[in-house]
């Protein structure tokens, strides 16, 4: 898996945490952000359910295509009548903002754009509202350039100087030593309303839920940790995040590998994960803290695990309090972490971490060390 940028992690943070959308833009995102945050390949295919050649090339078209690769490709129809050079003008036009052609508005519908096209002195490009000439919709132009309609949006990359540093050390420690790394981050707010989901049910009749949305017993945070090496998730559902609660998860993290040896925790750089009191604490129990950078949350391993919590337990739910909720979610853990232990799927993730170690040495796309 190639390094992602900041803007392609925010993207499939986001697509994962939403569960929103097309069912297979979610699973590719998920198997995606799994396998950039170092999770094996047969892990992954456990996390999705699908097969271990299905992520191999969702991996591998995401690592040629970038974020097109997500959308599902539909054959058939006719085929193109209209030149390529007519076609890219369309879209280099739909892409300019109209200040910059002269035009006294702020954006294009799709009236005014086949106008503009019309009556264009250099090239005009005979159109209408819906129909080209050649009987090629304009909206079916726009939409096979993947140009639709959205809102104006903000973005911010990492400003973090020691971004490649941090990624690299946790591409490291992930690669040499998965037996003792651990990830840990919280996943909420967790409320107690009816939430929207999806299911199988007779056509026309789908599963219904009250209409009730009032927030009436507050808010929860669930503080997961996961172990890349033994594919293992846990966890305990806390009132707020805070240093206090984050001290206890690092507790039990550091119980799972009572030998003592040092051992390796990723997590982001909220304030209540990297207070004095816990870093003297890591210090002193050989506990090595990998923070990602700032604005990369996406380089967490734990996030991908967060989507099955979000799609299985918390989606299609009306639960009547936080009680049965964490009764569900940790019964869900349970079900999750048996399935988990197979021995021959712990076979085909040694065998994977043993092929990545000998033939790559990186994920991410960065570079194999030379021999000097």
């Amino acid at each position: 898996m190639r390094r992602l940028s900041d803007q392609e992690g925010q993207q499939l943070l986001r697509i994962t945490r939403r569960g929103t959308g097309s069912a297979i833009r979610l699973r590719r995102a998920m198997v995606v952000l799994a396998s950039a945050g170092g999770n094996t390949v047969p892990a992954i295919a456990r996390l999705v359910q699908a097969d271990e050649d299905t992520i191999r090339q969702v991996i591998h078209r995401f690592n040629e295509m970038g974020m097109a690769s997500l959308d599902p490709q539909w054959a058939g129809g006719r085929p193109r009548q209209i030149s390529p050079d007519d076609q890219a003008f369309i879209v280099e036009t739909a892409n300019t903002r109209p200040e910059k052609l002269g035009k006294p508005f702020t954006r294009w519908s799709v009236r005014k754009l086949a106008d503009y096209l019309g009556s264009h002195t250099a090239r005009p490009i005979r159109i209408g509202r819906e129909r080209l000439r050649l009987r090629l919709r304009l909206r079916q132009i726009l939409h096979q350039q993947k140009i639709t309609f959205q809102r104006t949006k903000t973005w911010k990359e990492s400003t973090d100087p020691d971004r490649d540093t941090k990624l690299a050390r946790i591409e490291y420690v992930s690669s040499h030593f998965p037996q003792r790394v651990f990830a840990f981050d919280e996943f909420g707010p967790l409320t107690i309303r009816p939430q929207a989901g999806a299911g199988w049910a007779p056509a026309r009749h789908p599963h219904r839920l009250p209409a009730n949305y009032h927030k009436l017993h507050g808010v929860r945070q669930f503080h997961g940790c996961y172990s890349i090496g033994d594919d293992q998730l846990w966890g305990v559902v806390r009132c707020r995040k805070s240093a206090v609660n984050t001290l206890a998860a690092l507790k039990s993290i550091r119980a799972a590998r009572p030998d003592g040896a040092p051992i390796y925790v990723i997590l982001d750089n909220l304030s209540a994960h990297k207070g004095l009191k816990i870093r003297r604490w890591a210090a002193r129990n050989k506990v090595e803290l990998c923070f990602t950078p700032t604005y990369a949350s996406w380089a967490n391993p734990i996030e991908a695990q967060f989507g099955p919590l979000r799609t299985f337990v918390i989606a299609g739910s009306n639960h009547p309090n936080h009680t049965v909720l964490t009764r569900r979610l940790q019964t869900y853990l349970r079900w999750r972490n048996a399935n988990a232990r197979h021995p021959d799927v712990l076979a085909a993730q040694r065998r994977e971490r043993a092929r990545i170690r000998s033939e790559r040495q990186r994920k991410w796309g960065q570079p194999a060390t030379r021999a000097a």
